[in-house]
């Protein structure tokens, strides 16, 4: 295969907190087989980064694809197709603002993973729960409060997004389901939330018989779950049962922050979603009953992030936004930066999210052998976090799997 070759940048190996100066980079088809300092290597071809910040593609662990519209609940009325092509667009944008890899929290599938790894759409590499399982009137359940339905989940009009599964049996064949499906990871809701109609924040969902039901199956086909949750006793009971990656936890206290370090799970804070769904959430779609719940949550996260640092707690990079929202996906890295070092901030989007993934190495990383993904950046992120705001403006030089999506100079 060609070799292509970047020289002359400043490195972030997506670890390290220093930059490494005059630093080369050599890739053989998608993968990198040698990185350096100096003189580079001749190659088949030679990209001068002329001092640019070169680092790993960034990782977003909780994104969702196909929320199209603020109202998850809507997103049935539409025809999958439709719903499929709008999804394309939100993919594209994403790789555009130099995110290589995403973990789906709910709703894309393994079409929408194979139309990207076949370049039918530009996108991200996608790690994808599949459907979200829900209990009846859990946070997955949008139906309104004066709907019922007696026949099959795939009747509901959220049947694309959850899965609404009832008692251990059910629990088990909708994760195996999703499994089949080829799900990266499994998804399950433990806790109220925003979005959903019916449920209070603090409501605990899922038995712990369900809960670990979920977690027996994950580990059956060696992965993991993952649940949404914001209160103590939801996280805590979830980390008990063996889930691995937290979702959200804006109102998690210190014990349980403790518990999760000793077990050795993940929190996933998702702060820019509410800073979003507060300024416009209304604006684009968001029912009027879940505008009125975010103020629940969104005052305490910066509060739980510090902390979260401070015990020394597994920390990933995650957005959670939804339909018109998704263009402020990097705002999370100025409002992280707020309690955290930048080079903290940097790491959970790049290195930790590949731990997450287990992906460890081969993601995230500048290093021989890891995938050839790889962003260069006018300005340096560590001084200046800015520079990876917006739509991808200071990314000069977006490259996934050795090949170049976008390059400005």
């Amino acid at each position: 295969m060609a070799q292509l070759v970047l020289s002359n940048g400043l490195l972030f190996d997506g670890r390290s907190a220093e930059l490494k100066a005059n630093s080369y980079v050599v890739m053989d088809g998608e993968r990198i087989t040698e990185v350096g300092q100096g003189d580079a290597p001749k190659g088949d071809k030679v990209i001068d980064l002329d001092g640019r910040v070169v680092m790993p593609g960034l990782i977003d662990a909780h994104v969702h694809l196909i929320a199209t519209t603020a109202d998850l609940g809507s997103i049935g009325d539409d025809p999958a197709s439709l719903t499929t092509m709008r999804a394309s667009k939100i993919a594209e944008a994403m790789l555009r603002r130099g995110f290589t890899t995403v973990r789906d929290a709910g709703g894309a599938d393994w079409g929408l993973a194979m139309a990207i790894e076949e370049g039918l759409i530009n996108g991200p590499r996608l790690f994808y729960s599949g459907r979200v399982l829900s209990q009846t009137g859990g946070h997955g359940d949008s139906r309104p409060r004066v709907h019922d339905w007696t026949s099959c989940q795939c009747c509901l009009p959220s049947a694309q997004f959850t899965a609404i599964a009832d008692g251990v049996d059910e629990v088990r064949k909708a994760a195996r389901t999703e499994l089949r499906r080829g799900a990266s990871q499994i998804k399950i809701m433990g806790s109220g939330g925003v979005a959903s109609p019916t449920d209070p924040i603090w409501n605990l969902q899922y038995s712990e018989e369900e809960i670990a039901a979920a977690v027996w199956e994950a580990e059956s086909w060696r992965t993991y779950v993952m649940a949404h949750a914001y209160t103590p006793e939801a996280i805590s009971r979830c980390v008990r049962l063996g889930v691995r990656s937290i979702e959200h936890g804006n109102l998690v206290d210190r014990a349980t922050l403790e518990l999760m370090k000793e077990r050795d799970a993940w929190l996933v804070p998702t702060l820019v979603t509410y800073d979003s769904l507060h300024r416009y959430g209304a604006e684009y779609g968001l029912p009027a009953v879940s505008v009125a719940k975010v103020d629940d949550v969104r005052t305490q996260g910066l509060d739980a992030l510090a902390m979260a640092h401070e015990v020394g707690v597994n920390i990933g990079f995650g957005t959670d936004l939804l339909g018109g929202m998704h263009k402020d996906q990097s705002n999370e890295f100025a409002i992280r930066a707020q309690v955290l070092p930048a080079v903290d901030v940097l790491r959970a989007a790049t290195s930790a999210n590949a731990r997450l993934l287990n992906r460890d190495g081969e993601l995230g990383v500048v290093a021989p052998g890891a995938l050839a993904d790889l962003i260069a950046v006018d300005g340096n992120p560590l001084k200046d976090i800015s520079c990876l705001d917006g739509q991808g403006e200071a990314i000069a030089l977006i490259m996934k799997g050795g090949v170049a999506v976008k390059k400005v100079f």
